[in-house]
């Protein structure tokens, strides 16, 4: 099946470059490169694409909101394109449904895995990105509104087990990581995350990196648990 993408940046060398990469791909068609917010929630209206690749920084429409747009209308996945150091929004990004993030600089097969892997209805989470991304983001005073329950009424419906899980999500491992640090196999490390999503009502992986900073269970700036025991299965 062909991966369908719109590439949205205002820097059109940066767009070209991106669609460039991609089209070249036997399993990839990039059906629009587009300038702005705007024009790329138009695009993804208009040509239903499996994933949009968005600037966190355009004119007419910012990519946050095109994110929060496109999340809203349907099955597109979206992967923020930053600069890392100099965008102050990616947290809010999260909000808005961004199923990951691609520094600019991200290498060619990178991006193509990155791509295959958002359309496949996973989330990018690398953990150089992910940890440094949240801390701060968490750790700011511009802060989205408070949850309407607590941290521990929240996290209440978890098991003990699933609290580790969840922890460990937060700290960007992945299921193989996650296997190797609770002694499980990596077929029981999926129950456990599918559980922790569905009791939490959280979307994907990404969901869940917030969900644990934002319910204490790790402190902003720091990698440590907040509360976690071990537990058996």
């Amino acid at each position: 099946m062909t991966i369908r993408v719109v590439v949205a940046d205002d820097q059109e060398l940066v767009r070209s470059g991106f669609a460039m990469i991609l089209d070249v791909q036997e399993d990839i068609e990039v059906v629009a490169e587009v300038g702005d917010g705007a024009a790329a929630v138009a695009a993804v209206e208009r040509l239903a694409p499996d994933v949009a690749l968005l600037d966190v920084r355009m004119p007419v429409l910012d990519g946050i909101e095109a994110c929060r747009a496109i999340s809203a209308r349907g099955a597109c996945r979206t992967v923020m394109l930053t600069t890392f150091d100099s965008d102050e929004y990616v947290y809010e990004a999260l909000h808005a449904g961004a199923s990951g993030f691609l520094l600019k600089d991200v290498r060619r097969d990178d991006l193509v895995h990155a791509v295959r892997v958002a359309a496949a209805g996973e989330s990018l989470l690398a953990p150089s990105v992910a940890r440094r991304l949240i801390e701060e983001y968490t750790a700011a005073t511009a802060r989205p509104p408070a949850l309407p329950v607590s941290a521990a009424e929240r996290l209440e419906v978890l098991t003990a087990r699933e609290r580790e899980t969840l922890l460990h999500l937060g700290r960007g491992l992945s299921n193989a990581e996650i296997a190797a640090a609770l002694g499980v196999s990596e077929h029981t490390v999926k129950s456990h995350v599918g559980n922790v999503l569905a009791k939490l009502g959280l979307r994907d992986r990404i969901q869940a990196v917030i969900c644990a900073y934002e319910t204490g269970l790790i402190a902003a700036g720091s990698a440590g648990p907040a509360g976690v025991s071990p537990s058996g299965e």
